[in-house]
């Protein structure tokens, strides 16, 4: 049993041993307090996307912290909200235009459900109080996430039978490059519809990770889809809410993956990335037509107001990192990652690897059976390498800065494990 008050997060404590414990980082390289270090496959649950200890982040919240650590955003506002809700919008698909800021991409999410539900509400469709979620989807652990989470193979299974209950479309299974007549792409848009002709009456919104739908499976879908799901929520008067929390500042390849299928959300959920890592803060855009049907007396007020909502810290240090971003040609570096990531992976087989997986900056081999995959965590530390698989997916998601000689040195070490089986 660990010996500190600290209680880890998704791990059962009883057999838990000490985690190592990290006293620092630079780039990609995680240092322990042993002295060894540990190459980050995963950039700090995906997050860390210029790496450790950037020198321009850190520069960004010691000038912050000698100004303003923070101020509430009720009743009063700061530049560093200002020019991030600014600079978000710029750089976001039109015609999204509002900002409302949170502090993690649960809250974030939380916020755009009540967003779309009171939204209609307050349309008239006081029975649109329903959300249509996507199997295999992975939106949060708060209460209203889990429950557009899937409901069968999801991480929340225990707490079924107490959420609200939503309905579920089927994932969809053509992936990124499925051409139109591609016989599964058929199919998923013949599920889609149905499931949008069954259940529209009730629906507020539509949610869905788009095109990779991070911790429910690393499923890697089709533009196509996605396009047709952006038609059904116009049709049906649907609100198309899009979580990119995972997928959003690069790790698709576009800055936010929606561009792929060249479709911009009615509400647009971003974290993880959007500090590089530094600090919680997610933000949750709308479009003009969503900010505008809250207009009114109060009772029309958006009903949301987390305390430390666009923390000072947080806005300068996500300022400072959509800047290096920028400056930095990050895309096309990812494009690189890609390339990379598809070489090492692609054509990768090993007894019980039935696919491997590769989008933007992510990497994936799934296996038929979690227990595959027992004691990799273990054993790549051994190696100098964090790695974090989970359920039946080996996955790396690095920091933007990585080498392509440590990428190389990631992806060698996912396949090597498969050869000491």
């Amino acid at each position: 049993m660990p010996h500190s008050a600290v209680w880890y997060p998704y791990c059962q404590m009883q057999n838990l041993t000490e985690p190592p414990e990290v006293i620092s980082g630079k780039g990609a390289w995680i240092h322990l307090k042993d002295g060894s270090r540990l190459l980050d496959a995963t950039s700090a649950w995906w997050c860390l996307i210029h790496g450790y200890r950037h020198p321009d982040l850190d520069a960004a919240l010691h000038r912050q912290i000698d100004q303003l650590s923070h101020v509430m955003l009720g009743g009063l506002t700061h530049q560093p909200a200002l020019q991030l809700a600014e600079k978000l919008v710029g750089i976001t698909p039109a015609p999204l235009t509002r900002v409302f800021f949170s502090d993690s991409g649960s809250v974030g999410v939380e916020v755009a459900i009540k967003m779309a539900v009171q939204y209609q509400k307050q349309q008239g469709q006081a029975e649109r109080t329903h959300i249509l979620a996507v199997k295999q989807a992975y939106h949060g652990d708060t209460s209203g996430c889990m429950a557009v989470c899937d409901p069968e193979e999801g991480m929340h299974q225990l707490f079924k039978g107490w959420l609200m209950e939503h309905p579920f479309t089927a994932a969809p299974r053509a992936g990124f490059d499925a051409l139109p007549d591609d016989p599964l792409l058929q199919q998923d848009l013949q599920i889609l519809q149905q499931s949008f002709e069954q259940h529209h009456q009730q629906l507020a919104a539509f949610i869905v990770e788009p095109l990779l739908q991070a911790a429910g499976g690393f499923n890697m879908y089709s533009p196509l889809w996605l396009q047709e799901v952006r038609r059904l929520c116009d049709h049906y008067g649907i609100l198309l809410i899009l979580d990119e929390v995972a997928t959003g500042f690069g790790r698709t390849g576009k800055l936010f993956a929606c561009e792929h299928a060249a479709i911009c959300p009615d509400i647009l959920v971003l974290s993880k990335g959007l500090t590089g890592g530094y600090l919680g803060l997610a933000a949750t855009l709308a479009t003009e037509k969503v900010f505008e049907g809250f207009y009114g007396g109060p009772a029309q007020a958006f009903m949301h107001g987390p305390t430390f909502m666009g923390n000072p810290l947080a806005c300068s240090v996500a300022l400072a990192s959509i800047e290096v971003f920028e400056r930095d040609h990050y895309l096309q570096r990812i494009a690189m990652m890609q390339q990379q990531l598809q070489q090492a992976l692609d054509d990768f087989q090993a007894p019980g690897v039935v696919a491997t997986r590769t989008l933007g900056a992510t990497g994936v081999i799934e296996v038929d059976h979690a227990d595959r995959l027992k004691g990799m965590n273990q054993w790549a530390r051994a190696q100098g390498v964090w790695l974090r698989p989970f359920g039946r997916y080996a996955y790396t998601m690095p920091c933007y800065v990585i080498s392509d000689e440590e990428l190389l040195t990631i992806t060698r070490t996912m396949k090597k494990f498969f050869t000491i089986q």
